[in-house]
C-alpha cells in the first residue's frame, strides 16, 4: 500500500486527537480548535490537556495552525500516520447504496461508465489508463468543487497537472506492481498538494490503471474501500 516513513509514535491520547483533528478536518476544510474536539468527539480530556496535546503535535509537524487565533490542520505527515493506520484495516466497505452503483456499472462492462460511478461515489477527480496509451478521465468538476480550490493558484496548479496527465501516467504505468498504491504530497508525482490512490490491476492478460485523485484532505476510507471492491472485481477473467 504505502511505505511507513513516520520514525516514531505517537501516544495513543496523542493518536487519538490527531484522528479526530484529521477526520473533522476531512469533513469540513476548517481548521479544528480544542474546544471542538472536546464537545464533538467526547474526549476523556479536559480542553486545556487537549490544546497542550495539540501544542506538542505542532513541534512534531502533525498539524499547523494557518492564521492566529485560528485551529490546527493537519499535515501531510498527519495524513501519512493516518493512512499507516487504517491501511491496516481488513473490513473497509463500501455503502451499500455506492456498492449497488458500482456494481452496476462494471456490469455494463464499460469502464468509462465505470470511472463515472467511481467519480461520483468519490466526489473527486477519476483517470482510468485501459492500456498504456489510452487514457479516460472524468469529474474533474468534483476535484474543481473541493474547499482548497478557491485559491487560484492551486486551480492553476491542477490544470498544469490535468495537461500533463497522460505523460505522467505513462511515466508510472510499467514500473507499478500490481495492486493499490497510495501517492500523497512530495510522494505524490500529480502534485504535493493531492492525494492519489491507485489500483493496477490484469483482466484477460491486459493491464489497466484506475485512480482517484482528490486534495490531501480526501476521504481516504472510501476511496480505499472504492479500491478494494474494484481490486475484488476487475482482477476477475470476463
Amino acid at each position: 500500500m504505502r511505505e511507513h516513513k513516520n520514525k516514531y509514535m505517537i501516544s495513543n491520547r496523542r493518536q487519538q486527537i490527531l484522528t479526530a483533528i484529521i477526520k473533522e478536518y476531512i469533513k469540513t476544510a476548517a481548521p479544528v480548535s480544542s474546544g471542538l474536539l472536546v464537545e464533538k468527539y467526547k474526549l476523556s480530556a479536559s480542553t486545556a490537556t487537549v490544546r497542550n496535546e495539540m501544542m506538542i503535535l505542532e513541534d512534531e509537524g502533525y498539524i499547523y495552525q494557518p492564521h492566529t487565533s485560528s485551529g490546527r490542520i493537519p499535515t501531510e505527515k498527519a495524513f501519512g500516520l493516518y493512512l499507516d493506520e487504517i491501511s491496516q484495516t481488513a473490513n473497509r466497505k463500501l455503502k451499500s447504496k455506492d456498492e449497488q452503483v458500482l456494481a452496476a456499472a462494471l456490469a455494463e462492462h464499460n469502464l468509462k461508465v465505470a470511472a463515472k460511478a467511481i467519480a461520483e461515489i468519490s466526489g473527486n477527480a477519476v483517470f482510468w489508463a485501459f492500456h498504456k496509451n489510452d487514457l479516460y478521465h472524468t469529474g474533474l468538476s468534483n476535484l474543481f468543487s473541493q474547499a482548497e480550490f478557491k485559491r487560484v493558484d492551486l486551480v492553476c496548479d491542477v490544470s498544469v497537472v490535468i495537461d500533463r496527465m497522460e505523460e505522467i501516467i505513462d511515466s508510472l504505468f510499467d514500473d507499478l506492481p500490481l495492486g493499490q498504491k497510495v501517492l500523497i504530497g512530495q510522494d505524490n508525482p500529480f502534485g504535493n498538494f493531492l492525494s492519489t490512490i491507485l489500483l493496477k490491476y490484469k483482466q484477460n492478460n491486459q493491464s489497466g490503471l484506475v485512480g482517484i485523485l482528490s486534495p490531501l484532505r480526501a476521504d481516504y476510507e472510501n476511496h480505499l474501500a472504492i479500491m478494494d471492491y474494484l481490486e475484488q472485481n476487475l482482477n476477475k477473467k470476463r
